[in-house]
């Protein structure tokens, strides 16, 4: 990709690189169609082609797409039969997760190369507090030029940077330098770089809140701004209205937190086609189950709560949840609780979506377990540790739960030179 700006203000040189970003220590990162991007790294013939990655079934969602694809109006979160009626030509791909994975741990280290002060949005961007990197890696403008190079040279990946005195100018910013292009909003120039943009351009503002807003003639952000909060109240409440009032001024206070505490880590199951057979359910559970319990040890987190989300044929959509006494990253437990809170809907109709989810967390090395009465000592945890290990040096073919195979699975797993099969009926002997 070039250098160009994706959006007038990004030409406009007094949010150039040549601008003064003196107080200007927030710096937003964010990869550039990031999927995407790590997709066709490991595919270089794809380079220039319309490229986009996510579910490929009926049912699939967008989860990236290249550039090339957004010019036929492919947008992540679309569903994928919408996006292969924009682009029939595209290259639809799956999310490869540890391809995704790894690409992330080596951006996140690029970040924290530069500063601790790292709070992490998601897989692919970031908020950084570089005033303390100044002294050694220069202006702030400086390292973020320094951090694009990075990303290129290291990674050959591409990002846009927004720097700015504050967290919500600074996101606005790497949004308006896309793709792979640099913007700097100096303190000075804060309204008039907010203004102009349009009201949804705001934190918080949605399609429907958007709506409301044009409903009253306010359609710019400087329109937010001067109108009177009393409106603003009138029609999207107290907090809202004085949210929305604040970011308009540029007013945002918060600072970057490395630490971001997680409130739950989940996974979700769309089908193809609508499924009614509690067989089927309770095996998409059960590998939802254990995908959670991976990426709660992963993450060096235990939870108290675990919940379901079944989402029906008809779109209505069924949250249950129970909270236990002991916090647990075991996939089996959060198994057994989901499928009970499932067989507690008992639910007739046909199904769309299933999801497990578990909440409350808390660090894992902080947190006690008191044993059941007659439970081993090891046991069901131990197992999924060792597999964790198992996994993580063979891939995820290399040791699966028995629930999970079917026929197939089982001969293919014979002749795997490092397969082992779980079953999952009766917890393992204590060692």
């Amino acid at each position: 990709m070039g250098r160009s700006q994706a959006v007038p203000k990004g030409r406009d040189p007094r949010f150039g690189p040549g601008a003064d970003d003196a107080g200007c220590t927030i710096l937003h990162v964010d990869m550039d169609a990031f999927f995407a991007s790590v997709a066709v790294r490991a595919q270089p013939e794809l380079r220039g082609r319309p490229v986009i990655v996510g579910g490929v079934g009926p049912r699939g969602v967008v989860s990236s797409a290249s550039y090339e694809a957004r010019r036929f109006g492919v947008r992540s979160a679309m569903p994928t039969a919408r996006a292969r009626a924009l682009c029939p030509r595209g290259v639809f791909l799956p999310v490869d997760g540890p391809a995704i994975g790894e690409a992330s741990r080596a951006v996140m280290a690029i970040f924290r190369d530069v500063t601790p002060l790292v709070e992490p949005l998601s897989s692919d961007e970031a908020f950084l507090d570089v005033a303390g990197a100044r002294r050694l890696l220069g202006s702030p403008t400086e390292i973020a030029g320094l951090i694009r190079r990075r990303m290129q040279d290291e990674q050959r990946l591409t990002c846009s940077v927004g720097v700015a005195p504050t967290k919500f100018v600074a996101k606005l910013g790497s949004t308006r330098a896309k793709p792979d292009g640099l913007i700097v909003v100096p303190g000075a120039l804060v309204l008039e770089f907010l203004h102009p943009l349009p009201v949804d351009a705001l934190w918080g503002v949605g399609e429907r809140a958007a709506e409301t807003l044009r409903r009253l003639g306010l359609t710019t952000v400087g329109e937010i701004a001067h109108a009177p909060v009393g409106m603003l109240r009138g029609a999207l409440g107290e907090a809202a209205a004085v949210h929305l009032h604040e970011l308009a001024w540029g007013r945002d206070p918060r600072g970057v937190s490395p630490e971001r505490e997680e409130k739950s880590i989940g996974a979700e199951m769309t089908y193809d086609t609508d499924v009614a057979d509690p067989a089927v359910i309770r095996k998409s559970l059960l590998a939802l189950a254990d995908k959670v319990g991976a990426r709660l040890r992963a993450a060096g987190v235990v939870g108290r709560t675990v919940a379901i989300k079944v989402r029906l044929a008809d779109f209505r959509t069924v949250n249950r949840s129970r909270t236990v006494h002991t916090s647990t990253d075991v996939a089996r437990e959060i198994f057994e609780i989901s499928w009970s809170l499932f067989t507690a809907l008992g639910a007739r109709e046909h199904i769309r979506l299933v999801g497990v989810r578990v909440e409350g967390l808390t660090p894992a090395a902080t947190t006690s377990r008191q044993l059941s009465l007659g439970e081993p000592e090891r046991g069901w945890r131990e197992a999924e540790a060792a597999r964790d290990a198992v996994v993580a040096r063979f891939g995820p073919g290399g040791l699966s739960p028995a629930s999970l195979l079917g026929r197939s699975d089982l001969r293919r797993t014979e002749n795997h030179p490092h397969s082992t099969v779980v079953p999952l009926s009766d917890p393992p002997s204590p060692s």
